[in-house]
């Protein structure tokens, strides 16, 4: 298996801030967002753009979130008509620019793909003349995605100009197969218009398929649907995601739930859990029943869910995580919702005290999201003291998450020079830009003069660090 990452889009939190939405769906156990850009979610047209980003950047890689950018905000072009101008409309020119400035926010965010359509063709369009103008508002989109080294993923959309797989493959054919140009693929679209299954589909795309949307249909009605309320194979479609080896994020496709958001994200989850990990889904079960069960299900964790990292960008694990860690969070934050906050520290204690490294880390990564009673918080701060006194950079890493806001300013700089020190790269340590201070500046500096003295080179987080 290569662990599949599960998304949730921001089309379905419609009525939430954005702030508030990201914060339900990493606490839901999601990997990631799909980030849909509209008015009161990133306006891409806003005046302080540019703070919007650097501040949802900072929130999302927090969180441990990874980010997808959508374009298929209903009203954000033209206040009139919904989804106006596309691609294929006669004034696309404002679709392109549209495209143009989300691959430039993608790139800011860290995002990994940008997913878009085509368009409904208008009625008294010449098929050919549309695609024409398609392929050539596309290639502007195309290229300025090489130039910021931004994946783009067409999604073939019911009704559409592009409808299927076919339709979206032949675009990226007649615009000379561009690396940077890869598939959406809505796997309840599969369900609603394609000969296909969308297990199919996805074995027939490959290694074209740059982002997934999950969501369930019925045969010949364009509805987003919860999971079993129509005819996709849920598990099916996982399996041949996990058999492709896609590492992209599979995102929960929601746009008409907001009025009931968290519910409905929640049950997406659990529904994603039966079908692609029924163990964890049933130790969470066994946790709610029966809290001490942790004891003998925290062990196990690495076993039944892997050990791989959840960003293939963060090989390590150091800035992300690992799968294995985020489950172990998942156990630890339903343990808190059935136990006292005395019960709970001594809890997290033992687990820490008697675990391995990998159990470790699920217990320092967690510790942030447990809540704020002082019981909880003092244990903490004993147990991220402890593990700053290793040398396991997995560890450190971890240590110095979002729970280490607790710590002393003394014990935080320390830790901070310790990364320097054993490799540990900044993007791990939590909220480094607010909290550095003149004294880690001076300390760095200093280590930086050592670094040149021993004729070493100076790491480009020392260098970040001295330019807050």
């Amino acid at each position: 298996m290569t662990g599949l990452r599960f998304g949730y889009g921001t089309n379905g939190f419609a009525n939430h801030r954005l702030v508030d939405a990201v914060h339900l769906i990493a606490d839901l156990g999601y990997d990631g967002v799909a980030l849909t850009l509209d008015h009161h979610h990133l306006d891409p047209f806003a005046d302080d753009l540019a703070e919007q980003v650097r501040r949802v950047r900072a929130l999302l890689t927090r969180l441990g979130l990874s980010v997808v950018v959508e374009t298929g905000a209903r009203y954000l072009l033209d206040p009139h008509v919904k989804h106006h101008p596309t691609l294929v409309s006669a004034d696309s020119e404002r679709r392109v620019d549209f495209l143009r400035r989300a691959v430039r926010i993608a790139a800011d965010l860290g995002a990994e793909v940008v997913s878009f359509w085509s368009g409904i063709r208008p009625s008294d369009a010449d098929r050919t003349a549309a695609a024409r103008q398609l392929v050539d508002g596309t290639a502007l989109v195309v290229e300025e995605a090489a130039g910021r080294g931004v994946r783009l993923g067409l999604e073939p959309e019911p009704g559409m100009f592009v409808e299927t797989v076919d339709d979206a493959l032949e675009i990226r054919r007649r615009l000379g197969d561009p690396e940077p140009l890869g598939i959406t693929l809505d796997v309840g679209h599969c369900v609603a218009v394609e000969e296909d299954t969308a297990a199919g589909c996805v074995r027939r795309l490959q290694d074209l398929l740059v982002h997934v949307q999950l969501d369930d249909m019925r045969r010949g009605v364009h509805e987003h649907l919860e999971f079993g309320a129509g005819e996709l194979d849920l598990v099916g479609t996982l399996e041949a995601l996990d058999e492709v080896g896609f590492t992209g994020l599979a995102a929960v496709e929601l746009p008409r739930h907001s009025h009931a958001a968290p519910q409905v994200a929640s049950r997406a989850m659990g529904a994603l859990r039966q079908a692609w990990q029924p163990w964890l889904a049933e130790a969470l079960d066994e946790v709610r029943r029966d809290p001490v069960r942790i004891a003998t299900l925290f062990p196990a964790v690495g076993r039944h869910v892997g050990r791989h990292p959840i960003d293939r960008t963060d090989p390590h694990g150091l800035v992300r995580g690992t799968v294995d860690d985020r489950a172990r969070g998942q156990l630890l934050r339903t343990l808190a919702e059935r136990t006292e906050p005395d019960q709970l520290a001594a809890e997290v204690a033992t687990l820490y005290r008697y675990g391995d490294d990998a159990e470790r880390r699920g217990v320092l990564r967690a510790l942030g999201r447990l809540g704020g009673a002082p019981e909880l918080v003092e244990t903490g701060i004993d147990l991220v003291r402890d593990a700053l006194r290793t040398n396991d950079v997995r560890l450190i890493a971890a240590a110095l998450g979002p729970f280490a806001q607790h710590l002393d300013d003394h014990s935080w700089r320390h830790g901070v020079l310790k990364c320097l020190f054993t490799g540990v790269p900044l993007a791990a340590v939590a909220d480094w830009r607010r909290r550095t201070d003149g004294e880690l500046r001076r300390m760095v500096a200093d280590f930086a003069a050592e670094r040149r003295a021993a004729g070493r080179s100076v790491p480009d987080d020392a260098h970040a660090i001295l330019e807050v």
